[in-house]
């Protein structure tokens, strides 16, 4: 008993030592995910109210991620040439001067260069923030850092949508705010004694032979992209099309990300007990559920509209955890790395389409428009799944990896996930190995 308390105290001096070595980074990230939460948000509610056309918001929504996944392909470029302080202080600087631009110029095309700049720069900011965590972690405390991350990370985003309600989205305030939090994420990162870890830029696996080793992967996390991206990005624009107003909308957002939040774990866990394909499948068939009912209006909107808002949420985010953990189901340790990486492109690209083509739905069919799109998009996938079943054996659960929980930040994530070790461990085992028949007589 005594040698278990003792390992139990060890345990957690550890967990302590842990977590304070990456504080000053966690609340860089937290900054900067609380400030592109409430500008999301806020930059739909006031492109409504600056009547913009409903396509052009969509473009101004769609410009973030065009612009994250060309700093996805190029920051590591930049980190390498002129390290990861520089490049943190330059994008930060960038991001929060593009935050205040959009008080100034308030315009479409302003608006899009601006929000493509913005996205450009999260892409850097996570991937500085990323990889200093990854040379943090150890095999010991990397589940923990992983996930204290992504706590962190979707809390903040959460609590963005809260701050919605600290000012009117007519006038600057909160583009000042927005401005000054991400100036702040600055400083933790700058003065952080944390070692800059060294940083090569992330290989990557060609589409087509991620296509050839699992297609639902490809399929699937293109639809998530598109599903996610949509909804994340249009969800203030169709809450305020509903008429509600700003605390409310700042209400319908923050529960949308807590939906996400919520429902991760217990999705990922079901997938752990069974092919994930059908996990996969179910949630995009709930996808087509809840958009019916919301698109056609079967329950009243006080309170369900919050209630499916929500639902949605909780169905939409999960997906590209659920479609990347299968399939890595399908990949050698050493595949994991790249397949993330292109995988995350290809969430980038459906999360360009999403807002452009939920845009175009709105301003087609008004409101209900973009659950009639999300309708149609989980169709669509949950057609694809399902028929890919029928092609394909399930992977023997016993032989899956567990579910881990991610989100779509940079490649350098898939580093920190707790399996990437096990490529480590591989080249390791192999490297001892080579020693062992060099040094025999």
């Amino acid at each position: 008993m005594c040698h278990d308390f003792t390992e139990a105290k060890q345990t957690i001096m550890t967990l302590r030592a842990t977590l304070i070595g990456i504080a000053a980074l966690l609340l860089g990230a937290g900054a900067l995910n609380l400030g592109m939460g409430l500008q999301a948000s806020l930059l739909g509610v006031r492109a409504g109210i600056e009547d913009f056309p409903t396509l052009l918001i969509g473009l101004v929504m769609s410009a973030y991620y065009a612009g994250f996944v060309a700093g996805s392909i190029y920051a590591p470029k930049v980190v390498a040439r002129v390290g990861h302080i520089r490049t943190f202080s330059a994008f930060a600087s960038t991001a929060s001067a593009a935050a205040i631009c959009h008080a100034v110029f308030v315009d479409p095309i302003s608006w899009i260069v601006f929000r493509a700049m913005t996205g450009f720069c999260m892409a850097a900011l996570c991937l500085v923030t990323e990889s200093w965590l990854n040379a943090r972690a150890t095999n010991v405390n990397r589940g923990t850092v992983i996930s204290v991350y992504f706590v962190v990370t979707l809390s903040a985003t959460a609590g963005g949508q809260t701050a919605l309600m600290l000012a009117p989205p007519s006038g600057y305030n909160l583009f000042v705010f927005v401005s000054v939090i991400i100036s702040m994420a600055l400083v933790p990162i700058a003065l952080t004694s944390t070692p800059s870890p060294a940083l090569s830029p992330p290989s990557r696996m060609g589409i087509k032979q991620l296509y050839g080793t699992s297609p639902v992967g490809v399929v699937g996390c293109l639809f998530a992209g598109i599903i996610s991206g949509g909804y994340w990005s249009l969800g203030a624009v169709f809450a305020q099309a509903k008429g509600l107003p700003a605390d409310q909308i700042a209400v319908f957002m923050t529960l949308l990300v807590t939906g996400g939040v919520i429902t991760q774990w217990p999705l990922g866990r079901l997938s752990d007990l069974m092919d994930r394909r059908i996990v996969v499948g179910f949630v995009a068939l709930l996808v087509v559920v809840t958009g019916i009912v919301v698109s056609l209006g079967l329950l009243p909107d006080d309170p369900w509209l919050y209630v499916m808002g929500a639902a949605m949420g909780g169905l939409a985010l999960p997906l590209y955890g659920l479609v990347l953990a299968h399939t890595n189901d399908h990949l050698e340790p050493e595949d994991f790395v790249p397949a993330g990486a292109t995988m995350l492109v290809l969430y980038g690209i459906g999360a360009v389409i999403g807002p452009l083509a939920g845009t175009a739905a709105m301003g087609a069919l008004g409101p209900a428009g973009l659950f009639m799109f999300l309708t149609l998009m989980g169709a669509l996938l949950a057609l694809f799944t399902f028929y890919r079943m029928t092609r394909r054996a399930g992977v023997d659960m016993e032989e899956a990896d567990d579910f881990v929980m991610v989100t779509n930040t940079t490649a350098m994530a898939y580093e920190l996930d707790p399996r990437s070790e096990e490529e480590d461990e591989a080249a390791h085992n192999s490297d001892e190995d080579a020693v062992q028949i060099a040094d025999r007589p």
